[in-house]
């Protein structure tokens, strides 16, 4: 049934983007001096790195663009994000707030991995605190988001990102502030397959005079992401990789597992790798543990939409 409902998926996408398309190129004929940038938007290019270790080695890159909204001051955020004031107080800071993200493009959103930049104003200086991720998976398209440090951080895996890879382990994440490049550095340690799976995003700010308009700037740069997934999701399976069925199916509390492996992550870190932090959560350690939680990591799930929900 789900790949019936990816079929479905490609085949809609792809007439809303060729329609979303021509309207762009009318755009552009009608309008040939569109704006070089808008408000308060930074545009990057860079690379993603991919490297898996076991249980066979798979390595892959790709280019990637990215925009860096000033979500304070910019009139054209993409919808489906947190607000200023939401990031705020989920970060428990006073000053501005920036999101990395991949805009939709002609239609179409694929955006595995955004970031918010959470600053402290102290007198005349600002310092980066905290962010905030924000991961989609594919091709579900459920999101979870957190709080983490940016210099370093450790957090139980909250989300199944792909059938290629179990609940279980930790991600090891961090990332510089978002100045002339910027970088974001994830990587998976598993109680069994140890630091098996990394991703990295390297990036340089663009000049205005590279990107003449945003929309052509980001023209299909969601679409591209998709087929990158979808490719090497293929090239996993012809290597032998396990498929993994989503964790609903098998372990319908798998959301509440992900929240005591974190409560005794920032407990206890050293337990972080031990097979023993992936137990069952009992009935009655739920709202404590889910409580514990919330006022420190922050975890948000948002469920799967349709079709897949």
């Amino acid at each position: 049934m789900e790949l019936l409902y990816l079929f479905f998926s490609i085949v809609s996408t792809f007439i809303t983007s060729s329609f979303h398309t021509l309207l762009l190129l009318f755009r552009l004929i009608s309008h040939p001096r569109a704006a070089a940038e808008h408000d308060h938007v930074t545009l990057y290019e860079g690379v993603v790195w991919h490297t898996r270790r076991s249980p066979v080695h798979h390595s892959f890159q790709y280019s990637v663009r990215y925009a860096l909204f000033d979500l304070d001051r910019s009139p054209n955020v993409p919808p489906d994000h947190f607000s200023a004031d939401e990031a705020r107080r989920i970060s428990r800071t006073n000053g501005p707030i920036f999101l990395l993200t991949i805009p939709p493009s002609v239609g179409y959103e694929q955006n595995p991995l955004s970031v918010y930049y959470c600053y402290d104003v102290e007198r005349s200086s600002r310092n980066l605190k905290k962010c905030i991720a924000e991961v989609t998976n594919t091709p579900w398209g459920e999101r979870v988001s957190f709080l983490f440090d940016p210099k370093s951080d450790i957090v139980a895996k909250p989300l199944h990102v792909s059938p290629f890879m179990d609940m279980l382990g930790n991600w090891s994440i961090r990332t510089t502030a978002p100045e002339d490049d910027l970088s974001v550095d994830i990587s998976v340690q598993h109680p069994e397959l140890g630091k098996y799976f990394r991703a990295i995003l390297t990036a340089k700010k663009v000049s205005s005079k590279m990107a003449r308009d945003q929309a052509s700037f980001f023209w299909l740069m969601p679409h591209r992401v998709a087929i990158w997934i979808y490719w090497h999701a293929v090239k996993l399976w012809w290597k032998g990789v396990p498929f993994i069925q989503h964790p609903r199916y098998q372990s319908p509390k798998y959301r509440e597992e992900a929240l005591l492996r974190d409560e005794k992550l920032q407990c206890c870190p050293s337990l972080g790798s031990n097979k023993d932090s992936n137990q069952t959560i009992e009935a009655s350690k739920l709202s404590r543990v889910a409580e514990i939680s919330s006022k420190s990591r922050c975890f948000t799930w948002r469920d799967a939409k349709w079709p897949w929900c």
